[in-house]
């Protein structure tokens, strides 16, 4: 469905209206609290908030939290700030930050499906509103990068970091793995201000940072079994091709790889990915559009917007937050050479874990309508998104979503990620939704986008949650409406 201007023009003119009111808290000097979401988008959108905000000459605080709940709106509450702002939160908790957080000025900033209703003591930018998908059109971050450029046009070089967010949220979901709806206008301002460059090539994690054979060994998008996570194999896999991975005495990058060679090694890997089972589709997820940021060092991982939001993802799942925002804010040094740390650490636990699932039969189990990956206490809570991101595009049958879950013991929660493919959304899958009823039926709290969602539950209704989420994708897509 193609966006209307009209609509674009609503949305921006609400973001206007967010921007008006945080310069007035600006221009009373008071401290601006900003809540985010410590994914990439997330981080991202808290980074394009606090650089913005300080810019404008604003005091600002800013906290990470995996999600909302009761105790972090009381300490918010207890807090009385003078003006909270919510990026890439806050739209699928209305009913509570209502009942909580009505006599306090709020903004939020979001791009998740709506639950409950706002209070008139909010403003709410979210393209949802305005009839626009947030699932795949515009991010968290992109929404907070329209309110920066309203509080000044200055603010055009954050667009790079909007683009990060949006591809760390999986909105690349056009052709060629492009970004496109409202995107679109982000990349041309980018592009236009010579802060980005577009263009197609073979989408290998490290494609501007690393030695080819371990670009193709970090690949995991999608997991390529026998290669993804193994050095040694890719090295000999490039050898059988006749693909050198030096040049006199220097790695050679998949940037120095002739046209040539990048068509034989696609090729390779295509006819091998299907000898492994896979569909001939999955291939084609190899080669998309690279978003390269010009202004950031050659041979970094900031340089690739892909990698730069790999990078904020680790530092967000991994417990470091803080360093994700850091390097957000502009911080070049120790921040950013501590996430470098932090990213290999994450990148040899989703291996892991990846490899733990693929190696025995039945640890991906398929029910009815669904996938299931039961990940226990086995599974960092805190990575189970990302594992089921990777696992969607590589599914057997691609017509089913898959969910997974981690259980966190001490808390008495499982943590509950789904993922679907855009084939069932635009046959009225609502992922979303079924994780938000499915979890309110189990006194939980659900809810996200309609091909991406989540929840929390409790421990002990695991069992039946995951049993009424197979019925309610089985109705959903049967067109049978959802409730109990």
């Amino acid at each position: 469905m193609s966006i209307k201007k009209e609509q674009v023009s609503a949305l921006l003119n609400t973001a206007s209206e967010a921007a008006d009111l945080i310069l007035k808290h600006i221009e009373k000097e008071e401290v601006i609290h900003t809540i985010s979401h410590f994914d990439a988008d997330g981080l991202a959108a808290a980074g394009i908030m606090g650089r913005s905000l300080v810019r404008s000459g604003g005091r600002v605080r800013i906290r990470i939290e995996k999600w909302i709940d009761e105790g972090v709106v009381n300490e918010i509450a207890a807090e009385k700030p003078s003006l909270t702002i919510f990026t890439d939160l806050g739209s699928g908790y209305l009913d509570l930050l209502s009942e909580k957080l009505s006599n306090y000025r709020v903004v939020i900033i979001d791009h998740h499906q709506l639950v409950g209703e706002t209070s008139s003591a909010f403003i709410q930018v979210n393209p949802h509103i305005h009839g626009i998908d947030g699932s795949r059109d515009l991010s968290g971050a992109g929404v907070a990068y329209f309110i920066a450029k309203a509080l000044d046009e200055k603010n055009v070089d954050l667009a790079c970091l909007a683009i990060v967010g949006a591809l760390g949220d999986l909105q690349d979901k056009y052709a060629q793995r492009r970004l496109g709806g409202v995107n679109e206008t982000i990349l041309e301002d980018a592009v236009n201000a010579g802060y980005l460059k577009l263009e197609t090539d073979l989408l290998f994690f490290g494609r501007e940072t690393r030695p080819i054979h371990k670009a193709l060994a970090c690949t995991t998008n999608p997991f390529i079994p026998g290669i993804s996570g193994e050095e040694d194999k890719s090295l000999a896999f490039l050898a059988s091709l006749g693909i050198t991975p030096k040049h006199m005495d220097k790695w050679r990058a998949l940037r120095d790889l002739s046209e040539e060679e990048k068509k034989k090694l696609f090729s390779a890997l295509a006819d091998y990915l299907v000898s492994k089972g896979f569909s001939s589709d999955v291939a084609l997820t190899l080669i998309g559009s690279v978003y390269t940021l010009t202004r950031e060092e050659p041979w970094t991982p900031l340089r690739d917007a892909r990698e730069f939001a790999v990078l904020l993802n680790a530092t967000g799942r991994m417990d470091k937050p803080g360093l994700g925002v850091a390097i957000c804010m502009g911080d070049r040094g120790t921040a950013f050479e501590e996430a470098n740390t932090v990213l290999e650490e994450y990148r040899r636990t989703i291996t892991k874990y990846l490899g733990w699932l693929t190696e025995k039969p039945g640890r991906i189990e398929e029910l009815n309508s669904i996938y299931v990956v039961r990940g226990e206490d086995f599974i960092d809570e805190k990575v189970i998104g990302t594992v089921s991101s990777i696992l969607s595009t590589s599914l057997p049958k691609p017509e089913k979503p898959i969910i997974a879950y981690s259980t966190v013991p001490e808390e008495d929660v499982a943590k509950v990620s789904a993922r679907a493919l855009d084939l069932l959304t635009s046959r009225g899958l609502n992922l979303g939704e079924i994780m938000r009823i499915a979890a309110e039926e189990h006194s939980g709290r659900g809810g996200g986008h309609n091909i991406a969602a989540g929840a929390q539950i409790p421990i002990k209704h695991v069992e039946s949650f995951v049993k009424l989420v197979d019925e309610f994708v089985k109705k959903q897509l049967g067109e049978t409406k959802l409730g109990g």
